[in-house]
């Protein structure tokens, strides 16, 4: 198996990518449903949806830990594929799918820079998952929640590359040869 390692081993940024992927999709498709869920508790309490998108404090500790929850799981998902996918060094192949969400929202920013507010693609995707904050008023406390967000994705990422790769260390201790 060390010579394997040593041969196939590394992160593989096309793994990598699948499991950004993974992340993003799962990141999306849990926010739908909790926004689904919330819209559905809010118009029993009669919230107004409008109101809370405009002040960022109603969102408050439990929509915090919603989204961290969504960040963590989504990254854990797509760091087990990659993990799974490279078969060695999970911990690589989890770093490189939190790679791919900075490099992709990097890229996203300098389109939008470029190109402008109507190129501004994470403001038009309603399904992904941000920051409770308008990017022109982001505040200290805006700046220690994208940090705490970025640090969720890295810790998931990492937790299921390790996790996606054990599968692979469960069929090496088994040794079947041909």
């Amino acid at each position: 198996m060390s010579r394997e390692k040593e041969q196939y081993g590394g992160m593989k940024f096309g793994a990598c990518f699948f499991g950004w992927l993974t992340a993003t999709g799962t990141a999306v498709l849990l926010t739908a449903l909790l926004t689904a869920a919330g819209a559905a508790v809010g118009l029993a309490q009669e919230v107004d949806p409008a109101a809370a998108a405009q002040d960022p404090q109603t969102v408050g500790l439990v929509g915090g830990i919603a989204l961290l929850v969504v960040v963590v799981v989504s990254y854990f998902a797509g760091g087990y594929v990659a993990g799974r996918m490279a078969r060695f060094d999970g911990v690589k192949q989890g770093l490189g799918v939190w790679l791919w969400a900075l490099i992709i929202a990097v890229v996203v920013a300098v389109l939008g820079l470029i190109a402008g507010n109507q190129f501004d693609v994470l403001a038009n995707l309603n399904g992904f998952p941000r920051l409770p904050v308008n990017e022109g008023t982001l505040t200290v406390a805006g700046i220690v929640t994208a940090v705490a967000l970025a640090l969720a994705a890295l810790l998931g990422a990492v937790l299921g590359g390790l996790a996606g790769m054990r599968f692979h260390r469960k069929v090496d201790k088994v040794g079947l040869g041909a």
